[in-house]
């Protein structure tokens, strides 16, 4: 089954997200699956009234939704509405589009330090390559193109062991 995302093509959704703490939230929501505001308050260090409201703002622009098993009429259990947000060039050119855009990079960055961080011993398959090549930009399309392809072809294997995978494209000079 493919990764579902969520594209988003203006700027008030692209505000929406990439506030620091709704990003900490659609994160949890997408590793560790559907919770309440009450236990993510909790995760995250958080009151239960700041996260519901900023749960009910990632609603609003279509991040999350109500999860469909509700175990108890008292509290609402959410979901991420898809596995990841795809964020196109062209929110580069929007008025504020590079500043909030420039958050999630950010965000992005912390996860991937605290994952290394996080990585003290030898494991099967989990490791950091790192290449230097030269593309030109038709290149370096199809090469995200065949890396997603790649990543696409084990999404929903369950039972296995959940790993981040981390793909940058950046410019080595």
């Amino acid at each position: 089954m493919p990764y579902s995302s969520r594209v988003v093509t203006d700027l008030d959704s692209l505000k929406a997200v990439s506030h620091p703490l709704r990003l900490k939230l659609l994160g949890l929501l997408r590793s560790d699956g559907p919770a309440t505001a009450s236990q993510l308050a909790r995760w995250v260090g958080e009151s239960s009234g700041s996260t519901s409201y900023h749960l009910r703002q990632l609603e609003r622009f279509g991040f999350v939704e109500d999860d469909a098993e509700q175990p108890s009429g008292r509290e609402r259990r959410w979901r991420a509405s898809h596995d990841m947000t795809t964020l196109p060039d062209a929110l580069w050119r929007l008025p504020g589009g590079r500043e909030h855009l420039d958050v999630l990079r950010r965000r992005q960055v912390e996860v991937m330090l605290e994952r290394l961080e996080a990585w003290t011993e030898p494991q099967p398959g989990i490791g950091h390559d790192d290449y230097v090549v030269y593309l030109d930009p038709d290149d370096l399309v199809q090469l995200a193109t065949e890396i997603e392809a790649v990543v696409q072809s084990y999404a929903g294997k369950q039972g296995a062991r959940k790993v981040g995978v981390h793909v940058l494209r950046l410019p080595a000079s």
